[in-house]
């Protein structure tokens, strides 16, 4: 297993239940894979201001096939490796966890409440962290999002 930090590894941040299922390849390049580190690296930071308790990933890197199979974003940060989706049952909910890395100086580009999880992209290399915040809307038809915290 290759760890990308302490306590998050590749293989954490690429896994798939529907890439498995699907037999979609995702595989991360090179330069994915650099950007999953510094994606990891904020999710330690994530981790240790959310008092060291356990980060839970639920989607890290999607290949361009898993992501449009999972309806994701045509431009979504996870294609790059610039994302995580996460939840902290030790710390709280997804809206406190939220509330927590707003009020902190991590610097993340975009930041949305999902509902049941936290969408938290990273800037790319050598960009200022936009520190975008949403809240998505789920209702009928397509998924709609609001700037703030709800």
């Amino acid at each position: 297993m290759t760890r990308l930090t302490d306590h998050f590894s590749l293989d954490e941040l690429t896994q798939s239940e529907t890439a498995a299922r699907r037999r979609i390849d995702n595989t991360p390049s090179p330069a994915i894979i650099e950007n999953l580190t510094r994606t990891a690296q904020t999710l330690e930071q994530v981790r240790a201001l959310l008092g060291s308790r356990p980060v839970l990933v639920s989607s890290g890197y999607r290949s361009p096939a898993l992501n449009a199979a999972v309806g994701g974003a045509a431009n979504s940060a996870h294609m790059t490796g610039l994302a995580g989706d996460f939840i902290c049952p030790g710390f709280g909910s997804p809206l406190e966890i939220c509330r927590k890395i707003a009020a902190s100086n991590i610097g993340f580009q975009q930041m949305i409440l999902e509902g049941t999880w936290v969408h938290l992209a990273i800037p790319a290399t050598g960009e200022k962290p936009a520190r975008q915040i949403l809240t998505a809307n789920f209702g009928p038809g397509a998924t709609t999002y609001a700037n703030g915290l709800a």
